[in-house]
């Protein structure tokens, strides 16, 4: 049998803390230790955990798994990277089986995070809950991201997908942004409008981007097919850019070869007011002072990426 090829496929890595609920379990290991952590999980081990920030993201990712050639081929790969032992990471596959999740590989470190295996294992994200993690892999070109904020709340007759993401320091580079707190608004539109058809060098979560477009091709292929099948991925750029500057964000995406389907060019509106409308199922950001109000509402992700975030560690 050929060993199983990650090649092709969008491959996520998650941490349990990601997606689930561990409050009680963080709670007793910071209050009594390692061993208290192991007997209050060996004791819990039939209770499900409760879905965590990344769930339904992670859930609804998954789903589009049914447009794979094969169930042994599927589009999508998510595999959990642990810092739990073995021992302690049963409950959290005993719950990835009862919540009906089709996740079998798991990678399980004692105290140790195995985000250094993400290039082995081909994936174009991470997301942990452990803030320490993320930036680490992050410093090491990585992409990952600290999720924030509250599960979203489940909607079953609803089976979309919506991924929104911020523009500098995210899917591009933070050379722009950097110009803007250095020398201020006006001159970091004049920059952007003198610098309109050059391209911007690809952020951490390009990759991550062009992945998720090529489901939606596989999509529109399905669509192809059967005239009444829905879409279900829809992607937006969520973006304090706003004119002049909004046209070398939109020519960047075409270069890198990737798209959107909704942009938001906001020009210091605050974000949480377009996120609670348009319920993306994640968002990225690279600034925690834009994540602190959309975490209220919306399942929210910091990238801690460029000058900006070295300059808060």
């Amino acid at each position: 049998m050929p060993p199983y090829d990650l090649r092709g496929r969008l491959v996520i890595g998650i941490a349990s803390s990601a997606l689930f609920d561990l409050a009680d379990a963080d709670a007793v290991f910071r209050d009594e230790g390692e061993e208290a952590y192991r007997a209050f999980q060996e004791a819990h081990l039939d209770d499900t955990l409760g879905k965590g920030v990344a769930f339904s993201f992670i859930r609804r990712l998954l789903s589009l798994n049914d447009l794979s050639p094969a169930d042994d081929d599927p589009l999508v790969e998510v595999i959990v990277l642990s810092r739990n032992d073995p021992d302690t990471g049963l409950r959290v596959m005993r719950s990835i089986q009862e919540h009906g999740l089709p996740i079998t590989r798991a990678i399980f470190m004692q105290g140790r995070s195995p985000y250094r295996f993400m290039p082995a294992l081909n994936m174009s994200l991470f997301l942990s809950a452990n803030e320490t993690d993320v930036r680490e892999a992050v410093a090491l070109g990585l992409p990952a991201g600290h999720v924030l904020g509250q599960a979203a709340v489940e909607e079953d007759e609803d089976a979309d997908l919506r991924i929104a993401f911020d523009f500098d320091g995210v899917l591009a580079d933070d050379s722009s942004e950097q110009v803007f707190q250095t020398d201020g608004l006006e001159r970091f539109r004049s920059h952007e409008a003198m610098n309109a058809a050059t391209p911007h060098d690809p952020g951490p979560l390009r990759d991550f981007l062009a992945h998720v477009n090529r489901l939606q091709q596989r999509e529109e292929e399905q669509r192809l097919q059967d005239p009444d099948y829905r879409l279900r991925v829809h992607v937006a750029l969520v973006t304090a850019r706003n004119a002049p500057a909004h046209e070398r964000a939109v020519r960047s995406l075409k270069g890198w070869g990737v798209t959107v389907n909704d942009a938001f060019f906001l020009g210091g509106i605050e974000k949480s007011m377009i996120t609670s409308v348009l319920r993306p199922h994640i968002f990225f950001d690279d600034q925690v002072s834009h994540l602190t109000g959309t975490s209220e509402s919306t399942p929210s992700v910091h990238v801690p990426f460029g000058k900006m975030n070295e300059s808060t560690d």
